[in-house]
């Protein structure tokens, strides 16, 4: 893996923020103990709010950068409302930290279904079971839920609850930052005015 900053050589006309991306996260994979793909995933509410949390990627390629979760959820309400997200990549072992932001659109059910059955059955149990970011009365009533649905799909598959899919972050901004000595770090941001626009680079102050 790389120890340089970010040089004016790593970026050539002919860069592009996604390959930049995803040799960065294969260096995490290398170096972090830990879920190198967690990230940050920030949402605002109806009144203007936001929330954060922790989220796992789980696929990214030229349209965007992927997460699988519950619609009924805090977090999946807010984003069907307001289409809008931003993410926030850490990787201390490297001194690295990637920010994007952008529209958010649904994946296909053909993407959801097939992520879905590569999930472990308690995963795809639980996404029956839980009753995401809503009270829960007592431990015990999630176990009994879960029972419940492993009874109920004991034989044959287990299909996808139909509130259950994936999120696809189409990025309008991806900002990839390198820590370097004196906080005079690295920084360096793509830009795009709409999604079919050719990406802008420019050099930022730490």
């Amino acid at each position: 893996m790389s120890e340089m900053g970010l040089t004016t050589g790593d970026f050539t006309e002919e860069s592009k923020p996604f390959a930049l991306f995803a040799d960065w996260l294969k260096d995490a994979e290398a170096s972090e103990i830990n879920d190198p793909n967690a990230v940050a995933l920030a949402t605002v509410d109806e009144h203007g709010l936001p929330n954060v949390r922790m989220v796992l990627l789980k696929g990214f390629d030229d349209r965007g950068f992927v997460f699988y979760t519950n619609f009924e959820s805090q977090k999946g309400q807010e984003i069907l409302g307001q289409k809008k997200a931003a993410m926030c990549f850490h990787w201390k072992s490297l001194r690295r930290q990637v920010r994007l932001r952008g529209e958010v659109e649904i994946v296909s059910d053909e993407e959801a279904d097939a992520y879905y059955r590569s999930r472990a059955l308690g995963s795809r149990i639980g996404a029956w079971a839980s009753k995401q970011s809503r009270p829960l009365e007592g431990r015990f009533a999630l176990e009994k839920a879960v029972a419940e649905y492993t009874a109920r799909f004991a034989l044959g598959d287990i299909p996808r609850p139909p509130y259950w899919s994936g999120f696809r972050i189409k990025p309008q901004s991806i900002e990839f930052w390198h820590d370097r000595k004196f906080r005079l770090h690295d920084r360096i941001e793509f830009r795009r005015e709409t999604l079919d626009s050719p990406w802008t680079k420019v050099r930022m102050y730490p």
